[in-house]
């Protein structure tokens, strides 16, 4: 395929686009699109671009790669799915005015050409460079620089995977009903006779069925109706293995990825009694697979009441320019503060430096924390030190430069962070203050922190009215949030975290647009 050149369309308005313009109410982003896409994908931009494809010296020249990432960033911004990207451009005047293809009876390039080109960017890392392109443009077009020493803000949301979540006994039917429907059509069938077929031939009739517990139609309510079931479905188990190596289907990446989702299931909610008695696993798994079309979907909590089942989404903030610089995907079930390697990979490839970070406690234990340079200043509510009646941790005094711990009574002890401090029981003993110190007759115990700096000087700085004023600033990372769940709903679009990622780029891209539409060029400010 020969290698896209630059796409040049009109900069000016004709006639009939300044009529379509004027009758855009809502929806500006289609107008400040047609008024500055030479700007957002200049030439050099799409060079970049046009290094994703191949350069060769025959073949037809594809499609502008920068025609294609508008509809990428409509699509994010309207919710289209594939085919109604392509109905708009022939049937709404507003996609055809920012797409130069106005009026055409044919949309610009087909739906593989987009799915292809979506690939292509996940591919190559291409995504993030469009979020840095808004960032590079609202400096150029607001003449105010965004960047260097950022004062920026973290937080997430939770975000529902698309994948259906199961019970055990579904998730094993499930993986088995998609190995049938592989074999069936390996043998030339139609995908429901022939799951049908395959599935009486394997002795597991019920595997034809859309829902493995509705085809086994037993009372629930009955405690041996499970343990029936599991007896039904783990020796469909091991039947439908026979019947792929027999029909000789098990080199099939479809038929393995199936049967060994199948396997997983088994190992992580199925034991084994003494008495070779099968039943459910108590508690839940580590790492449970909770979804047999997302491998990555899981479960999580992002509060003791708010169960997630998916992924979390991450989101920084610039507080000054309120722009989006760094986005992150993580599994529901992973702890905040393991998305800073994605934050930071985003920051380093801008060359941007964090000056201020204001952070909920989920992300304390985070390496943009605990590795982070000296001059950062972290803005967080410290974690709450209770110990009933008595003596909480703040009541001692810490000399961080001499590593010594200082009860109320005066006693000092030696202390190193990460550990914990044990005072004499003696000593203990014979305080004046033991009642409102502790009861333990081996005298009190002190743990501290490994970043136990950090924490005092936050608890400290909450007693102050600028700290408390200095922390209410990140609620301009929440109302990002909220923008970006408005353009993305609550249920991930895509499988997979990568492609997840994408889809929160482009939204990132969005909201950034947003952002640049709502500030005042630089002719303005002077005027």
């Amino acid at each position: 395929m020969v290698r896209p050149g630059v796409w040049q369309p009109p900069v000016a308005c004709s006639r009939l686009e300044r009529e379509v313009i004027k009758r855009i109410k809502r929806a500006k982003l289609f107008v400040w699109l047609r008024e500055h896409r030479h700007e957002l994908f200049d030439e050099d931009f799409q060079g970049e671009l046009a290094g994703m494809y191949q350069d060769k010296p025959v073949g037809q020249p594809p499609v502008p790669p920068a025609q294609l990432g508008l509809a990428t960033i409509l699509q994010a911004y309207t919710g289209a799915s594939d085919d109604e990207v392509l109905e708009a451009l022939v049937m709404d005047r507003r996609w055809q005015l920012v797409l130069d293809c106005m009026d055409h009876a044919q949309a610009p390039f087909s739906k593989t050409t987009l799915v292809t080109f979506r690939a292509r960017l996940i591919e190559h890392g291409l995504d993030r460079r469009l979020v840095e392109r808004t960032v590079a443009l609202y400096g150029q077009l607001t003449g105010r620089v965004a960047g260097g020493k950022l004062r920026a803000a973290l937080d997430s949301s939770p975000w529902g995977g698309p994948g259906r979540v199961e019970d055990t006994i579904n998730l094993l039917g499930h993986a088995l009903r998609k190995v049938v429907g592989v074999l069936a059509r390996q043998q030339g069938w139609g995908l429901a006779e022939g799951t049908r077929v395959l599935a009486e031939r394997a002795g597991t009739p019920e595997l034809a069925a859309s829902s493995l517990k509705a085809a086994l139609d037993l009372d629930w309510d009955d405690p041996a109706a499970l343990q029936h079931a599991l007896g039904v479905v783990l020796g469909a188990v091991g039947r439908v293995e026979g019947l792929a190596a027999e029909l000789g289907g098990s080199q099939d990446p479809a038929v393995a990825r199936g049967l060994a989702a199948a396997r997983q299931i088994q190992e992580q909610d199925i034991v084994v009694g003494a008495d070779g008695i099968a039943g459910l696993g108590q508690g839940v798994a580590r790492d449970r697979r909770i979804s047999i079309e997302d491998p990555q979907m899981r479960h999580g909590r992002k509060t003791k009441s708010v169960r997630i089942d998916g992924y979390k989404r991450h989101v920084l903030c610039d507080l000054d320019t309120e722009l989006v610089c760094a986005v992150g995907v993580t599994a529901a079930n992973v702890a905040e503060a393991e998305v800073a390697t994605q934050i930071t990979a985003d920051l380093q490839a801008q060359d941007l430096t964090l000056g201020e970070l204001d952070i909920d406690r989920a992300y304390l234990s985070s390496s943009l924390v605990r590795d982070r340079d000296p001059d950062l200043q972290v803005f967080c509510k410290a974690f709450p030190v209770r110990n009933g009646p008595r003596f909480a941790k703040p009541a001692f005094t810490l000399d961080f430069d001499q590593g010594l711990l200082t009860c109320p009574n005066s006693v000092t002890v030696p202390f190193t962070p990460g550990a914990r401090v044990q005072f004499p029981a003696a000593v203990c003993q014979a305080c004046p203050l033991r009642a409102q110190c502790t009861t333990s007759i081996r005298g009190r115990s002190v743990q501290i922190h490994p970043d136990e700096r950090l924490l005092a000087e936050l608890r400290a700085a909450q007693q102050t009215p600028h700290r408390r004023a200095k922390l209410r600033e990140r609620v301009k990372v929440e109302h990002t949030l909220a923008h970006v769940g408005r353009w993305q709903g609550r249920r991930a679009r895509y499988i997979g975290d990568r492609k997840n990622l994408f889809d929160l780029r482009r939204v990132a891209v969005v909201h950034n647009l947003h952002v640049i539409a709502r500030q005042p060029s630089p002719a303005k400010q002077a005027a």
